[in-house]
């Protein structure tokens, strides 16, 4: 079956879609995206996400390349047109097409949309979570405003790729004073030894990710106890659980870091209640 993307504007085959050449994403990394998961036919944290969207476009000045609601209908439009029952969309906005300088283009230069969908096997992200994931943790080296989700990715990539050349499946960032901050494509949480969950503030330093914010409220529904607070590669390592959330895995149980077992190894059971009581507190919005 063809896949289809969205680009200012057209609906066009997948294979066929593109961006101008001086596309300020292409040339400058000057823009913000959002991933988004689909579950048995619903748009899962719709709004959070697009309010997420809307800040990280005001935070690096950019417009919004239309309407809410019409975006809201691309998306959809993408999801139907490729069939997507379970997977995500991915969607991209940068500052848009123009001669090639540093200083933004001439006022009224509209901004570039493409929106693109997939389908997954959501029964390799339930193997994945039974059987948990390894890790290895790197010096932060990236911008400080990694709280706007924006395109300029190349330290992650760049960590991600040491991590699968050591088996590994995530590398978590680790700030000049020993302390946590986020995965590569994750947000980091622990279960301390009095089964309080653990997870560093996100007003400065890493994303507020959309995933995160809703399983504190799945914990708040199941009466677990939450600090958002720093905590070291030290701590992390003693925990009695360490998972990593994101839009297309919920939480994956992380089971070894740096060579080093998490408690006896195997996925915990604070990350499965909270995977389990996820889509029952998460907004599903229709396709």
């Amino acid at each position: 079956m063809p896949r289809f993307a969205y680009v200012n504007g057209s609906y066009v085959r997948h294979a066929d879609a593109a961006v101008h050449v001086e596309d300020r994403g292409y040339q400058f990394a000057d823009g913000v995206y959002e991933v988004c998961e689909v579950r048995h036919g619903m748009i899962v944290d719709l709004t959070r996400h697009l309010d997420r969207l809307d800040r990280s476009l005001r935070e690096i000045r950019i417009a919004w390349p239309m309407k809410r609601a019409a975006l809201t209908s691309v998306i959809r439009e993408v999801l139907r047109r490729n069939k997507v029952r379970n997977g995500l969309f991915y969607l991209q906005v940068t500052r848009g097409v123009a001669r090639r300088d540093h200083v933004f283009p001439a006022e009224g230069t509209p901004s570039s949309i493409v929106v693109t969908a997939k389908s997954t096997d959501p029964s390799l992200i339930a193997a994945k979570n039974a059987k948990g994931i390894k890790a290895i943790t790197v010096p932060e080296n990236r911008w400080d405003r990694v709280d706007v989700k924006t395109i300029g990715l190349l330290p992650n990539v760049l960590a991600r790729q040491q991590a699968k050349e050591l088996g590994a499946n995530e590398a978590i960032f680790v700030d000049a004073d020993g302390y946590v901050k986020e995965g590569a494509a994750t947000n980091v949480w622990i279960v301390d030894g009095n089964g309080r969950l653990a997870t560093r503030p996100a007003e400065y330093g890493i994303l507020r990710g959309i995933t995160r914010t809703t399983l504190m409220d799945v914990a708040g529904s199941l009466g677990i106890e939450i600090e958002e607070r720093p905590f070291t590669v030290a701590e992390m390592l003693t925990a009695r659980e360490v998972f990593v959330s994101a839009a297309t895995s919920i939480c994956f149980p992380v089971i070894e870091i740096d060579g080093k077992p998490i408690a006896n190894g195997h996925p915990g059971s604070t990350a499965q209640k909270l995977r389990e009581a996820f889509f029952d507190v998460a907004e599903k919005t229709a396709i």
